[in-house]
């Protein structure tokens, strides 16, 4: 517990925090993984399956409406809907530390893919004035 506690406080010390929101992770993509079919894109309860993993995993640096908390990127984004499910089903499997984004590769297949079924039905943020 301790290390992990100690690798949270490295992590979100570190100046790179989520600069994931430039979209550099997705030029990593392989094509194979881009392409990759959600077996959950036809599946009407695997947005709310999505939305309580969210909640249980994602809320405490994305927020509770995924705007972001300052260095945390909003996953209400343009990048985020026309990012494929094969991209975020890989950015969750792989994360990409560099950048603050951790792996999530400890939650079952199923649960990443419906993460990313959750992810692509939030709504755009409405741009600010």
């Amino acid at each position: 517990m301790r290390r992990r506690l100690v690798a949270v406080v490295v992590l979100l010390s570190s100046p790179f925090v989520f600069a994931v929101s430039d979209g550099s992770w997705l030029k990593q993509v392989p094509t194979k993984e881009r392409v990759r079919a959600n077996p959950y894109a036809q599946d009407g309860d695997a947005v709310a399956a999505g939305a309580l993993i969210y909640r249980r995993s994602c809320v405490s640096c994305h927020g509770t409406d995924a705007d972001g908390r300052g260095k945390p990127p909003s996953l209400r984004t343009t990048r985020v809907h026309g990012a494929s499910d094969g991209e975020l089903f890989w950015l969750l499997t792989n994360g990409n530390l560099a950048h603050g984004m951790p792996s999530w590769s400890r939650l079952p297949e199923a649960q990443r893919w419906q993460l990313t079924r959750y992810l692509h039905s939030l709504p755009l943020a409405e741009a600010k004035k």
